[in-house]
């Protein structure tokens, strides 16, 4: 599918895996539609790139279908997270917050959920194009956590595993429509979390990875973005994108 005359909706759109997301794909020509909590951040990149600002809650059905309403997307890209920490029994012996459990998944699965199958029920109202009789793709962003979590991930690891365990089924279910989906479990990547970490860290952390023994730019997430979208025989996979990194307990 060309990237050029299509409209994308980047849910997470405002900052980092996201944001470098929404300024490939504009810059590759499509009309770039922003969801994020962020008003002030999401508008200003928006602004940036000649795209449009939507603030939506993901994990609001009805947040996300008002934020759809006049849209008609062919690309659909789930950047939307939270990342918080706790293990199943703290150190004082207290269970994981439930609460903070149900928000991870809230946000991370259930929201990836609400955009993707509200942007698949637009796409199939769309003229098939080409001759495959594409309508569109989808994208939903696990992470290596889906498989490795860490200590005190057990909440982001589920709701990442959900995202990871859903992409073939989506894409089963969708086949007959044209829709493709993908998902993209990327490992340590330089995104405003690591960002904010002294140097002498972010280096032993990207040395974790085999090869290259860096973290990821944004803007290589980015690029896998942009191909997924261009390469029609991907569908129903989570690709890695990690350096061949394994995660550690800690």
């Amino acid at each position: 599918m060309q990237i050029a005359g299509t409209q994308a909706v980047i849910s997470g759109g405002a900052s980092g895996l996201g944001e470098a997301s929404a300024r490939a794909l504009a810059k590759a020509g499509a009309e770039v539609v922003i969801f994020d909590l962020d008003e002030a951040r999401g508008m200003a990149v928006a602004a940036e790139i000649g795209g449009l600002f939507c603030r939506v809650d993901v994990s609001d059905p009805v947040s996300v279908a008002k934020g759809l309403e006049s849209l008609s997307p062919q690309i659909c890209v789930n950047c939307a997270g939270i990342a918080p920490a706790a293990k199943t029994v703290d150190r004082d012996g207290q269970a994981h917050d439930f609460a903070l459990f149900s928000k991870a998944i809230s946000v991370n699965l259930i929201g990836t959920f609400n955009l993707a199958s509200q942007c698949a029920a637009k796409m199939m109202q769309a003229v098939a194009q080409g001759p495959d009789g594409t309508r569109g793709v989808i994208i939903n962003t696990a992470s290596v956590a889906a498989y490795e979590g860490q200590i005190g991930q057990v909440a982001y690891a589920a709701s990442k595993g959900g995202v990871a365990a859903m992409t073939l089924p989506m894409a089963r279910d969708l086949a007959r429509s044209g829709v493709r989906v993908m998902g993209i479990a990327p490992g340590l990547f330089l995104t405003p979390m690591l960002e904010g970490l002294p140097q002498d860290v972010q280096d032993r952390l990207g040395a974790q990875a085999p090869f290259p023994s860096r973290l990821g730019t944004p803007a290589e997430f980015a690029a896998l973005i942009c191909h997924i979208v261009e390469n029609q025989m991907l569908n129903g996979e989570v690709i890695r994108l990690d350096a061949a990194i394994r995660m550690a307990p800690k």
